[in-house]
């Protein structure tokens, strides 16, 4: 979902190519967290390497946990 630039209506919707969530703004001013590769949206590089470990059917690769979600 890409905001237009006076926010007061959606111009699209861009979705992640691999986990499906969709993508509001592009993030930070070198668009450094949205991720454009061979001509696909992704939301991060875990879904990114997610998407290439399917395709080569290696292991994909464990997310990280937050500090806030290991439970005792």
């Amino acid at each position: 979902m890409k905001f237009a630039p006076n926010h007061l209506y959606i111009e699209e919707y861009v979705k992640c190519t691999n986990c499906g969530v969709l993508i509001y703004d592009e993030r930070g001013k070198d668009k450094s967290q949205t991720i454009v590769k061979d001509g696909k949206t992704y939301c991060s590089q875990w879904c990114v390497d997610w998407e290439q470990a399917r395709a080569t059917g290696s292991a994909p690769p464990i997310a990280a946990l937050s500090a806030g979600s290991v439970r005792s």
